[in-house]
């Protein structure tokens, strides 16, 4: 090849990676950024749910959630939790009328939530709601 051909491929390549990191650049500063976390005992709303988070309890097997829920009629609201631990997204185990958790109401009712810890659950625990657009998270400390 021809040193004429060489430079042309290098001009070349160089500006694919030009745009493509613009590119990157516009996606990344489109983004929304990721919910702030919520403290213990503090109201929040989340899509048309009023949550507040009471206080937890983890035995290294399970953690178990006190919350208040109200707002809407919601017949799986407790099911749109997910608490967060290295490697593992958890969904509540078993939600039922005997935890409180049975339908949400627009009056505002206390649930326990309860999540089953995978082997290896680590020490990280965050705890995640997601209902339609909006999202909010809480940052649990492990027991």
């Amino acid at each position: 090849m021809r040193t004429r051909t060489l430079l042309l491929l290098a001009v070349a390549c160089g500006t694919a990676i030009l745009v493509a990191g613009v590119a990157q650049f516009v996606r990344l500063a489109g983004q929304d950024e990721p919910a702030r976390p919520v403290a213990l005992g503090v109201v929040v709303t989340v899509g048309d749910l009023a949550v507040v988070v009471e206080g937890i309890a983890d035995d290294g097997r399970q953690v178990r959630v006190d919350v208040a829920l109200g707002g809407v009629d919601d017949g799986d609201a407790a099911g749109d939790f997910r608490l967060v631990v290295p490697g593992a997204s958890i969904a509540p185990a078993a939600v039922s009328d005997t935890d409180g958790c049975g339908p949400a109401t627009v009056a505002s009712q206390r649930c326990t939530l309860t999540f089953v810890l995978p082997e290896d659950p680590g020490t990280t625990r965050v705890l995640v709601l997601h209902r339609g657009d909006d999202q909010a998270r809480w940052d649990l400390l492990a027991g």
